[in-house]
C-alpha cells in the first residue's frame, strides 16, 4: 500500500449497488498482519450493507474478534458478494461464535428494519453491537438533476436506516452495548457532486452525537467512522472510468484506502476493552485529510 500504488484500471459499473465481485483489483476486506485478541468474543453484531467493502471487511475482523455476525444485503442485486462474504466469516469465526447469517432487505423502510432486528432477536436472542453502514451516492452536477425519487432512495438508504435499526435494536441492547455509524469525509469537507450523499454524511453526525447523549445513561455507547475515498463498490457505481483512475490521489498519502485500513477503526469503537470512555466521536481514517470534528 505504498504512496505511489494509487493508480486504478479505467472501469465503471451501471447500476446502483455496485459489485465487488466485478472490481479489478477486489478490495482488500483482510491482511496477515491483523492479530486477533478476542476484543469482541461472545457479542452479537449486527452490520448493514455488510455483503462487500467496507461492510465486508468489518464482518471479517468482527469474525476474528469473536463475534456473532449478521449482515444485511440488498436482495437480487448483492447476492455473489454476500454468498462471498458469508462464506469468509463462517471461515473467519472462532470456535464460540454461533454461525453467521446474511439477510437480504431493503433497509430504507420501518417496517424492513424492524423484520430484520426482529429475525436477529429470535435467532440470537440480544444485539450488542449495531453498525449502521449501508449507503449509496450518485454524482450530480447540479440540483436540478436530483428529483424526488432519488432524494427519496439516498435518504432512505443513508439515514432513516439509521433511525430505523437503531430505533428497533435498542430494545434489545444493554448497558455495554455499542452503536457505531458510517459517515464520511465529505460530511466535513463538502463534495460538489454528491450534494444529497453529503447532506446525508452530515446527518449521521448530527444523528451520532445526539444519540450518544441521549442514551449514555444507559451505559450504551455511539460513535462514528468516517473514511476518506476508500476503494470499494459504490465508487465504481457512481464516478466515471476517468475518475476512477486517480482516484484518491488528491489525499496527504496520495492514493485511496482499503476497506481493511477501515474496519480496525470499527473493532476500536465496539471494543469496550479499547474505548470504553468514547462515545459522541468520529473516527477519521481518510489518508491524512485535516478535517474540523
Amino acid at each position: 500500500m505504498a504512496s505511489t500504488e494509487y493508480r486504478f484500471p479505467p472501469q465503471k459499473q451501471y447500476t446502483q449497488p455496485g459489485k465487488e465481485y466485478l472490481m479489478n483489483p477486489p478490495p482488500q476486506y483482510s491482511t496477515p498482519d491483523y492479530k486477533p485478541s478476542n476484543k469482541l468474543q461472545g457479542k452479537i453484531a449486527v452490520i448493514t450493507g455488510g455483503d462487500s467493502g467496507i461492510g465486508r471487511a468489518v464482518c471479517n475482523l468482527f469474525s476474528l474478534e469473536g463475534a456473532t455476525v449478521i449482515f444485511t444485503y440488498v436482495e437480487g442485486q448483492e447476492d455473489i458478494d454476500a454468498k462471498e462474504t458469508l462464506e469468509i466469516i463462517r471461515n473467519a469465526k472462532t470456535a464460540d461464535a454461533k454461525d453467521p447469517m446474511a439477510i437480504p432487505v431493503n433497509l430504507g423502510y420501518e417496517e424492513n428494519c424492524k423484520r430484520v432486528v426482529d429475525e436477529v432477536v429470535s435467532a440470537y436472542g440480544c444485539i450488542d453491537i449495531l453498525v449502521n453502514n449501508a449507503a449509496v451516492q450518485f454524482q450530480s452536477d447540479s440540483l436540478e438533476e436530483i428529483d424526488d425519487k432519488r432524494l427519496h432512495m439516498v435518504f432512505r438508504t443513508n439515514i432513516f436506516s439509521y433511525f430505523f435499526m437503531t430505533k428497533y435494536a435498542l430494545k434489545h441492547m444493554k448497558e455495554g452495548s455499542g452503536i457505531i455509524n458510517t459517515t464520511s469525509v465529505v460530511a466535513y469537507e463538502g463534495h460538489a457532486t454528491l450534494v444529497d450523499y453529503a447532506s446525508t454524511k452530515g446527518a449521521i453526525v448530527g444523528f451520532t452525537r445526539s444519540l450518544a447523549l441521549q442514551l449514555v445513561r444507559k451505559g450504551i455507547r455511539v460513535n462514528g467512522v468516517a473514511p476518506g475515498p476508500i476503494w470499494t463498490p459504490l465508487q465504481v457505481a457512481s464516478f466515471t472510468e476517468e475518475q476512477i483512475v486517480v482516484f484518491g490521489s488528491d489525499t496527504t498519502m496520495k492514493r485511496a484506502g482499503q476497506p481493511i485500513e477501515v474496519a480496525p477503526s470499527y473493532v476500536f469503537l465496539a471494543s469496550n476493552q479499547c474505548s470504553s470512555y468514547i462515545t459522541g466521536q468520529v473516527l477519521h481514517p481518510n489518508g491524512g485529510s485535516i478535517v474540523n470534528t
